[in-house]
């Protein structure tokens, strides 16, 4: 199973042997670099030392700096898209107990996606450095919220057309959900801290009913949850 990219003491980068070992260790060293210090302050040469690799092979890998810090968000953007499309597969596809499958939904995506190691990378890189690098912020809104977005709204269209919810339109609809999602666990999640599991239980739950008292066509909850069986 390949390692994921975060913070990482050096014991955790072993001398790297062959060109997969040795773009792992570089491209963990490197997000711990620019975690730490932002891109201005992550240096090729503590990265190499902590990658045990020498400064030459990250140019030969790489070719420049920036190309390296790139490849390191390029990575970790496609383990998150993995990771969300991973959970879209499991998000509701009729009204049997739609309120507890939301709900899972929304816990599984924060957990997975959003309080994570690499949710944590990515949230505070925009922040960070999103200013001076705008392009990396659009290339994080590209194939982040905006796919995020793009792909829960196709399944809550697919939940409309089963006469399951009521959506006129479903982006916003997607984007309600999401930031529904999060809005009980905002704070926390600014604060570097992370939610418990009964914290994210908690707020998925509320924004899930929330949604639903939105969208839920003119019948009571339960008749919703249960018209796909009916």
């Amino acid at each position: 199973m390949k390692k994921n990219i975060g913070l990482a003491a050096r014991s955790e980068f072993p001398v790297a042997r062959g060109h997969a070992a040795k773009k792992e260790a570089i491209l963990g060293a490197a997000a711990e670099a620019v975690c730490r210090h932002g891109f201005g302050g992550a240096c090729i040469d503590d990265i190499a030392d902590r990658a045990r690799v020498s400064r030459q092979t990250i140019y030969n890998q790489y070719g420049d700096r920036n190309a390296l810090f790139s490849a390191v968000v390029e990575e970790v953007m496609a383990r998150a898209n993995a990771s969300i499309f991973e959970l879209l597969a499991k998000f509701p596809e009729d009204g049997a107990n739609l309120e507890d499958g939301l709900a899972d939904f929304l816990v599984s995506l924060s957990r997975n996606c959003i309080v994570n190691k690499d949710g944590r990378f990515l949230r505070k890189l925009v922040q960070s450095e999103g200013e001076s690098h705008p392009e990396l912020f659009e290339s994080w809104r590209r194939h982040g919220p905006l796919k995020m977005t793009s792909a829960v709204g196709a399944c809550l269209a697919r939940l409309s057309a089963k006469g399951v919810l009521a959506i006129d339109d479903f982006d916003v609809a997607a984007r309600q959900l999401l930031a529904l999602g999060q809005a009980d666990i905002q704070m926390q999640i600014l604060l570097g801290e992370t939610p418990s599991d009964a914290e994210l239980e908690s707020a998925a739950r509320n924004a899930t009913r929330t949604f639903l008292r939105a969208y839920a066509p003119s019948r009571n909850s339960s008749e919703v949850r249960t018209l796909a069986s009916a």
